[in-house]
């Protein structure tokens, strides 16, 4: 069985970042490229060995090298995204970037052949046929495996919050799903997804994940498909909460939150600070918040004894931790906003070339 182990948590702070594209054609409306653009001739620098396909054969996905810090991260985002865009127009192709596609129907869309997500369509069946989805996922370092648990615990209340900043998903199969981010909610439909409880420490976690396994629940430790989890291959704190950005430079501000989240948490756990004891339930809330009204939303603080608006959040953090990028997401129109204006104003195929890298 593929499980991870507690030795590969031996670096903090360091960061990957792996995007989840559609491949489109010349109008912007998908299409299946898989074969070419993963199969076909080897992608160019710095694409090697980091390409790979999701469900659909009109999903893929990439991902950085590892990262030393978060000054690297535009550079390596933006090199990424323009390999990609080469390697599609190479084959015909071009590349889009949201948390859904809206115009894709997934009766009308191909199923990737390989044999892990052929598996997967057994085992899950109709949540899974229509998983059209797209997603940012965010890694960071962290040097020891209990706080990184740890950490993945603390992190479940700012799930909320970054799925509203994030949310660019508004349209799924052809209609106005009235979310702000229909994509969470689309994927929570699938097993082992949405918010984690809580683990005492790594052994915890680790059990969890082996039985997991050896139950058939899941064939490999990466079909943990949390909002936020401790990643046992790469030895890292991996945010999975984020709708797919269209603009990099959002990406960029979200690495930067992320990371100085976890660093912040890291130095809370090694000052012996108790972990937040919140229900389940309220953090699901909080979700559902984000899911619906994006930057409209309020959330229950961790204390459920009051709520905090997205603003007041975006404030206090961004001053408490010395980030800019929170109030750049925040004063920025909604990727939400922006696509049904687009599509009310100028209808989908503008939409489509809207959502279509350069």
């Amino acid at each position: 069985m593929e499980l991870g182990s507690a030795d590969a948590f031996d670096r903090m702070g360091t960061l990957g970042i792996e995007e989840e594209f559609y491949i489109v054609d010349a109008d912007g409306h998908p299409t299946s490229g898989i074969d070419e653009l993963v199969y076909g001739p080897e992608p160019p620098e710095p694409l090697t060995g980091r390409l790979d396909h999701e469900l659909f054969e009109f999903t893929i996905e990439t991902q950085t090298p590892r990262l030393e810090a978060p000054a690297d991260v535009d550079a390596a985002v933006r090199a990424v995204r323009e390999a990609l865009v080469e390697h599609a127009s190479n084959h015909g192709y071009r590349i889009a970037a949201a948390g859904l596609h809206p115009a894709a129907k997934w009766r009308e869309l191909e199923h990737a052949t390989k044999p892990r997500y052929q598996a997967q369509l057994d085992r899950i069946q109709y949540p899974q046929h229509r998983n059209t989805t797209s997603g940012l996922h965010v890694h960071v370092g962290v040097d020891d495996p209990d706080k990184a648990v740890w950490i993945a615990n603390e992190l479940r209340w700012y799930v909320g919050p970054i799925l509203a900043l994030s949310a660019n998903s508004p349209f799924w199969n052809g209609f106005d799903t009235g979310l702000a981010s229909a994509r969470a909610k689309i994927f929570e439909n699938l097993p082992n997804t949405g918010m984690p409880t809580a683990f005492a420490d790594f052994e915890e976690f680790q059990e969890f994940e082996r039985r997991m396994v050896e139950h058939g629940s899941i064939d490999d430790r990466g079909e943990l498909w949390y909002d936020v989890r401790p990643h046992t291959g790469h030895g890292t704190v991996e945010i999975r909460t984020p709708d797919a950005q269209t603009d990099p430079s959002r990406v960029v501000d979200f690495v930067e939150y992320v990371h100085a989240l976890v660093l912040d948490l890291a130095d809370r756990y090694e000052s012996g600070e108790t972990g937040t004891d919140i229900r389940r339930e309220i953090l699901d809330e909080n979700k559902w918040r984000a899911i619906r009204y994006g930057r409209e939303a309020s959330f229950i603080t961790p204390d459920v004894d009051g709520v905090v608006e997205l603003e007041t959040f975006v404030e206090a953090e961004s001053e408490r931790l010395g980030v800019d990028g929170l109030r750049s997401l925040f004063d920025a129109d909604s990727g939400t906003d922006v696509q049904r204006r687009i599509l009310a104003d100028e209808g989908l195929d503008a939409l489509c070339e809207y959502l279509t890298l350069e």
